[in-house]
Order: C-alpha cells, then sequence, then structure tokens
C-alpha cells in the first residue's frame, strides 16, 4: 500500500519564510541608507549654527524655499518629511520582525546556543533603536511641531535662537548626547550590516572596508551632531 510521506527538512525553514527575511532584511539596508544620508544632511546643517543666528535662519529659510514656485512654501520639506516617516515604519516593522522572529527561532537548542552569543553591539541596535524613535519623537516635538522653548532666552520665530536657547539648558544637551551615542552605535552597525545584506562584503577586503566606513560615518555624525550643542552649552555660541 502506497505510503504519503512529507520530505524532511531538518531544521531549514521553509522557502518563503527565507524569502520574507530576506525581503525585510532588504528592507531595513535601503530604508536605512536613507536615513544615513538624511542624518549627514541634517548634521551639516546644524553646523550652520556657527556661523551665527542669521546664517542658521537663513538655512531654514532656504530649506522651506526649494522647488519654488513649482511647490508651494515649505512643499518639499514636507514631502521630504513623508517619505522619512514611510521609511521609519518600514523600517522598525522590519526590525521588530527580525526580531520577533529571532526570539521565536530560540526554541530549537542549537539556534539558542547561537543565540546565546548575540553580540553587545546587536543588541544594542535593537534597544538603541527604540531610544532613537522616543528621542526623535521629542526632538520634532522641540524644534519642529511645537516648537517647545525650555530655555530662558525669547525665541520668537527664530529657529537659530531657539537651537541656542534649548542648547543652553545642560538636561537637554545631556539627553542630545545620549542619543547620539546611540545613533552613532546604530550607524556604525547599521552601515557594516547593509552592507553585507546588500552583498558588498563578498571579501576580506570589502568587510574591512564596510567595517571601516561604517565607523568613520558613526564618528562623523555623531561629533557633528554633538559640536553645536556642547559650543552652546559653553558659551562659544551666543545668540546675540
Amino acid at each position: 500500500m502506497a505510503t504519503n510521506t512529507l520530505p524532511a527538512t531538518g531544521n531549514k525553514r521553509p522557502a518563503s519564510a527565507r524569502r520574507t527575511t530576506v525581503f525585510m532584511k532588504l528592507l531595513m539596508a535601503l530604508s536605512g541608507a536613507l536615513f544615513v544620508l538624511y542624518v549627514l544632511m541634517h548634521m551639516y546643517g546644524n553646523l550652520k549654527i556657527f556661523g551665527g543666528v542669521q546664517a542658521f535662519d537663513e538655512y531654514a529659510l532656504h530649506l522651506r524655499t526649494i522647488l519654488m514656485p513649482i511647490l508651494p512654501f515649505g512643499g518639499f520639506l514636507w514631502i521630504f518629511r513623508a517619505v522619512l516617516v514611510v521609511s521609519l515604519v518600514a523600517h522598525a516593522y522590519a526590525a521588530f520582525w527580525l526580531w520577533s522572529r529571532a526570539n521565536g527561532a530560540r526554541s530549537n537548542r542549537y539556534v539558542a546556543k547561537q543565540a546565546a552569543v548575540a553580540t553587545v553591539r546587536s543588541r544594542a541596535m535593537r534597544w538603541g533603536g527604540v531610544a532613537l524613535l522616543l528621542f526623535l519623537v521629542w526632538h520634532l516635538l522641540q524644534f519642529t511641531i511645537l516648537k517647545i522653548n525650555v530655555g530662558n532666552e525669547a525665541a520668537g520665530d527664530s529657529a537659530g535662537k531657539l537651537v541656542i536657547s534649548s542648547f543652553q539648558v545642560w538636561w537637554v544637551v545631556v539627553i542630545y548626547l545620549l542619543a547620539l551615542v546611540a545613533l552613532g552605535l546604530h550607524l556604525w552597525h547599521g552601515v557594516w550590516s547593509g552592507a553585507q545584506t546588500l552583498g558588498w562584503t563578498s571579501s576580506t577586503k570589502a568587510r574591512r572596508t564596510a567595517k571601516a566606513t561604517g565607523l568613520v560615518i558613526a564618528l562623523v555624525t555623531a561629533v557633528g551632531f554633538a559640536l553645536p550643542p556642547l559650543a552652546i552649552l559653553f558659551g562659544l555660541v551666543k545668540g546675540s
């Protein structure tokens, strides 16, 4: 009598699951690349504060006049923000999907042993990403949506004065610097992981280049973002 048997799969995941995992990793890599570009541009823009309040306000105004009159005042900036929000949602969804799948795989003893030796950087990516998400909400409320002035100087409609007034408060600078630590670690590991996902680490030289690139981007970004608030806090940049 014929017997129906199912093919043994061992510990291998179904092809559909593997394809989904690859897609999620690719989604994380591509959305992450957009954020790397954004944070580098944002970091460069923040350095305009060293030119004074007027230079920073002119920079902020220029961002709102890009592609005018094709787009209305601030149109390009809002489109760019919408793209970033969509990318952020996609990045976070892919990250939590992969995280959940990794946790589920730990029921297998062999995989559990592999999970036990997970690196500090990988865990920092997970919790650092959550910390960055919370900081981003506060950052947007403070400087974009509500424009919360926690300092003592009147800012009015001046973006530069708002930045200077805010970073004259020590605890705001501390929050900002802690977020930069999380950002630096995220960029360092994220650039390497993204290069790996995109197949750019097929050789020893390529792997070293990807790791070095991630480290350089992380350091340049973190230091570049840290300079304005520290300079303001210690009185090197003033509102008047």
